[in-house]
């Protein structure tokens, strides 16, 4: 898979390992955000550009760190047709797929260490979405959102 993997200055020192991590998987890394950890960067615009390249198709998931993964979450979900997940354990996370399909995951580098943070990463990663009953409520969510979306004119 093509993986976006991008984080604010918060999160640099994590991302760098998450990278080396999942480049052993055999993914290709898409980097994204804060080139070192003394540069500030604001974590909506690396949201944003992670969720737009998954909607137009360059990156298959992605995976967004920042301080506490609340703000890298609440971004990424305000891209139309994005899914995006909080997790910090490996259940949630791979629920997160095969119950949500989510698209985007978001961890907090000041809330999670690095070796729990690559467990998380695995079980996301090793998850695929199976369809079935899930598909039906994953299809509700987009459907309001398109209500939502025509109702603001968009």
């Amino acid at each position: 898979m093509k993986i976006g993997l991008g984080s604010d200055h918060n999160a640099f020192d994590m991302k760098n390992s998450l990278k080396k991590y999942i480049e052993e998987f055999g993914h290709e890394v898409v980097d994204y955000g804060s080139d070192d950890s003394c540069t500030e960067i604001d974590y909506p615009g690396v949201a944003f550009q992670a969720s737009n390249d998954i909607n137009e198709q360059k990156i298959d998931r992605a995976i967004l760190v920042c301080g506490t993964g609340i703000g890298m979450a609440i971004a990424a979900g305000k891209v139309p047709g994005i899914r995006a997940a909080l997790c910090h354990d490996t259940y949630s996370a791979e629920r997160a797929q095969k119950s949500n399909d989510a698209q985007v995951l978001t961890m907090g580098a000041k809330v999670i260490g690095i070796e729990p943070a690559k467990n998380v990463v695995k079980a996301y990663l090793e998850s695929d979405f199976p369809g079935g009953n899930s598909a039906r409520k994953i299809q509700q969510i987009m459907d309001k959102e398109q209500e939502f979306l025509k109702g603001a004119g968009v």
